[in-house]
C-alpha cells in the first residue's frame, strides 16, 4: 500500500507531499493501465490488420485527479467482422424457399433442401405441420402468411390438376417483385404455358423436371437425371445467381444436369437403362390415380402415346400367341408333323347337316370306283 498523504504541515513539506502523491498516482495508474491492457490483450485476439491498434485505455485528468477512460476495445472487432463475413457468405450460398404443396414429393425435396442449409417454408391445403416440424420446416396454413415472409423462390410441388387453382390462390402482391417461380411438374409444356399466363411479368420462371421421386431417389440422387428450362430469368446479376444457386442444389447431390426446352425430346429418359425397368412397379405403385389422370388430361400427346402403347402390346400379343401356338402344335402333333410337315394343317372332316361325319376323301373316292 502506498501512502497518499503526509503529516508534515510546512509549505515545502506540503509541496513535497503533493509531488509524491502525484508521482505515486501516476505510477499506480500507469501499471494499472498496463495490467488491464495486458489482460484484455490475452483475453481477446488482436485483429490481423496492418492498421494501428486503437489505444484501449487512456488516463484523463479531471480536476487534477487522474481517471480511466475506455476509448475502444479492439478485441471485439475481429468477432464482429468474422460474424458479418460468415453471415454474408451463408446468405450468398443459401436460399429462402417456399414449398407450395407439401405432400409426398414436397417433403421429399424439402429434406434435401434443409440438409444443404436452405431456409424452407411450406404451405399446403392439408395440415402437414407435424411433418414439417420433423424436417425443420416452417409450416403455414394461410398463403398470405407464407408470402409475407418474402421467399426468394416459390417451389411448386402441387399436383397437375390443382396447379392452376393453387396459383390463383397465391397473393402475388405480397411477394417481392422479382420472385423466382420453379415447378417440378411432369408435363412441361403445360406448366410453362400456365406460369407465363398466370404470373406477373416481373416474376422469374424456371421449369424443372427431376426425373426421379421418393422411391427411386430414396438412396440418394447421384446419377439421376434432372432437366430444366430457364423460361424467364432477369438479366440482373442477383437474379441470374439466384437461379444458378437453385440449380446447384441438384448438382451438389450428383444429378445429371441437362438443359432443355419445353416440347423438345428429353433424351435423358432413355439413358436410365434396363435396370430402371426392373424397379418400375416399385417406383409407380405409390403414385395416385390423380397423377396419371393429370398426365392424360394435360399432355396433348397422351392419346398418341396410348395408341402407340396399344399397338405395341398388340404386336407383342401376336408374337407371343404365335410362339404359344407353335409350342402347342409341337406337343400335339410332334410325331405326325416331323419331316417337313410342321406347317401343314391337319385334315378336317366336313360335318353334314345330319350330324354324321363324312369319311376322308380317299375313302369316298374308293367307294365311288367300286
Amino acid at each position: 500500500m502506498f501512502s497518499l498523504s503526509s503529516p508534515q504541515s510546512s509549505t515545502s513539506s506540503s509541496s513535497s507531499a503533493t509531488a509524491t502523491k502525484s508521482s505515486l498516482l501516476h505510477h499506480y495508474h500507469h501499471h494499472t493501465t498496463l495490467k488491464i491492457s495486458t489482460m484484455l490483450s490475452l483475453s481477446f485476439p488482436q485483429p490481423s490488420t496492418t492498421a494501428k491498434s486503437t489505444t484501449l485505455l487512456r488516463h484523463h485528468h479531471h480536476h487534477g485527479h487522474p481517471t480511466l477512460k475506455i476509448l475502444a476495445i479492439d478485441a471485439a472487432q475481429p468477432f464482429d467482422y468474422e460474424t458479418r463475413i460468415s453471415i454474408r457468405f451463408i446468405q450468398s450460398t443459401t436460399l429462402k424457399i417456399a414449398v407450395i404443396g407439401f405432400g409426398n414429393f414436397g417433403q421429399f425435396l424439402s429434406k434435401t433442401l434443409v440438409s444443404q442449409g436452405h431456409t424452407v417454408l411450406a404451405h399446403s391445403r392439408s395440415d402437414y405441420s407435424a411433418a414439417a416440424a420433423n424436417l425443420g420446416v416452417s409450416f403455414y396454413r394461410d398463403p398470405d402468411d407464407v408470402c409475407e415472409e418474402h421467399p426468394e423462390v416459390i417451389l411448386l410441388c402441387t399436383s397437375i390438376l390443382s396447379t392452376r387453382s393453387v396459383l390463383s390462390s397465391l397473393p402475388f402482391q405480397r411477394l417481392k417483385r422479382s420472385t423466382l417461380f420453379v415447378d417440378v411438374l411432369s408435363v412441361k409444356e403445360f406448366a410453362r404455358d400456365l406460369l407465363i399466363q398466370s404470373l406477373p411479368p416481373d416474376f422469374d420462371i424456371l421449369c424443372t423436371h427431376p426425373m426421379f421421386g421418393p422411391e427411386s431417389g430414396k438412396n440418394g440422387w447421384k446419377g439421376l437425371p434432372f432437366v430444366y428450362d430457364r423460361v424467364r430469368v432477369g438479366k440482373e446479376e442477383s437474379r441470374v445467381l439466384r437461379c444458378e444457386r437453385f440449380l446447384e442444389i441438384f448438382e451438389k447431390e450428383g444429378c445429371r444436369m441437362g438443359a432443355t426446352k419445353a416440347g423438345a425430346e428429353e433424351t435423358l429418359i432413355s439413358t436410365k437403362g434396363y435396370e430402371t425397368l426392373l424397379d418400375l412397379v416399385e417406383n409407380t405403385s405409390s403414385d395416385s390415380f390423380e397423377l396419371y389422370y393429370g398426365l392424360f388430361m394435360y399432355n396433348k400427346n397422351a392419346m398418341e402415346q396410348l395408341e402407340r402403347l396399344d399397338l405395341a402390346f398388340e404386336e407383342l400379343r401376336k408374337e407371343l400367341f404365335e410362339i404359344l401356338h407353335g409350342a402347342v402344335r409341337s406337343q400335339l402333333f410332334g410325331e405326325a408333323e416331323q419331316g417337313g410337315r410342321e406347317h401343314e394343317r391337319p385334315a378336317v372332316r366336313e360335318v353334314p347337316s345330319n350330324g354324321r361325319a363324312l369319311p376322308p376323301p380317299s375313302e369316298t373316292v374308293g367307294a365311288e370306283n367300286s
